[in-house]
């Protein structure tokens, strides 16, 4: 699979301010915001960005300022759109000439005895989504970093390379450090998945000690066709993560509501939660034993998971 071309552009129109015209300072237009030195936004739609859509707008500030850097880490996964979590501090650069890593104010340059691959995408230097994706798995929380993994394989997300080019980065790279988190999140990822949301459910669910769940699995109930995020065949119990913008329009609530309504009349239970449970772990534990125990259904003995979640500002809620 061929990484696709087109990055993620910045969100917000960016305005670079100009040595030659010094009477026309932006710091003196109270519309623009400073994104970073030299570097200005129209203020309003700087202030209606969500965290992970600010940082896009820094790495494309930087990238005007720097054309010839190379991004890495968070800062490559925001071009490529996987997922970001919150608002990241630091622009990460890959520096090949330099010894060891270094930062100056929120931009970070990293060392490697062991290069990363590097692409040229929309005239921009960035690691390739495979590295990217070992990257994100070595900095981030587990659950983040399945996250990440998924997002990044998936067709019906990014799909930017397969796993099998994911678990080759991984074994060209000499720094052994959180290499078994790495491991279980590939032994653990899955192109079906459609969201991270879905993504961090399944750690969670797997870290609960509930059986492994099939994904998007089908179902034509009374002349429709349904799917659901999560299915147990052994205790015909299905589970949904929300993610509430695609009920955009009350035609969409409606029609999920009537999707619900004849799963729930065929299946021997249903359970749903969002985001905000599944970082919480112990509600999405409570919604999903619910219909379990409704269909006598039981969890496999607890597992422990390599490190607790915390809540973060999601990329795609």
């Amino acid at each position: 699979m061929q990484p696709r071309i087109a990055i993620s552009p910045s969100p917000v129109r960016l305005h670079v301010a100009s040595d030659a015209a010094p009477t026309t300072r932006p710091r003196d237009n109270r519309t623009l915001v400073r994104v970073r030195h030299g570097v200005w936004a129209d203020a309003a739609a700087w202030r209606a960005l969500p965290p992970w859509d600010r940082y896009l707008a820094r790495v494309h500030a930087v990238a005007l300022l720097r054309p010839d850097a190379v991004f890495c880490r968070e800062s490559a996964a925001a071009l490529w759109g996987q997922p970001i979590f919150g608002e990241p501090r630091d622009i990460h650069l890959f520096d090949g000439g330099a010894a060891r890593s270094h930062r100056v104010g929120d931009v970070v340059r990293h060392a490697s005895i062991a290069p990363p691959r590097v692409v040229e995408a929309g005239g921009l230097l960035l690691t390739a989504p495979a590295d990217t994706a070992v990257a994100l798995m070595r900095a981030l929380r587990p659950a983040w970093g399945l996250a990440a993994v998924d997002a990044t394989i998936s067709e019906r997300q990014l799909g930017l390379c397969t796993i099998a080019e994911v678990r080759d980065a991984l074994s060209l790279q000499v720094d052994r450090r959180h290499r078994r988190r790495c491991v279980w999140a590939l032994d653990h990822a899955d192109p079906r998945s459609e969201s991270v949301g879905e993504s961090v459910s399944r750690a969670v669910i797997s870290w609960l000690g509930f059986e492994e769940p099939e994904l998007q699995h089908p179902f034509h109930l009374e002349g429709h066709d349904d799917r659901c995020d999560f299915f147990w065949p052994r205790s015909g119990v299905a589970g949904e993560s929300d993610g509430y913008g695609k009920y955009a329009a009350p035609a969409d609530l409606i029609a999920e509501k009537r999707r619900e309504d004849r799963l729930r009349r065929h299946l021997r239970g249903f359970a749903r939660w969002d985001w905000h449970d599944a970082m919480r772990a112990d509600p999405c534990a409570e919604r999903s034993r619910q219909p379990a125990s409704a269909a006598s259904a039981r969890p496999n003995p607890p597992c422990s998971p390599p490190s607790p979640p915390a809540p973060p500002v999601p990329a795609t809620p």
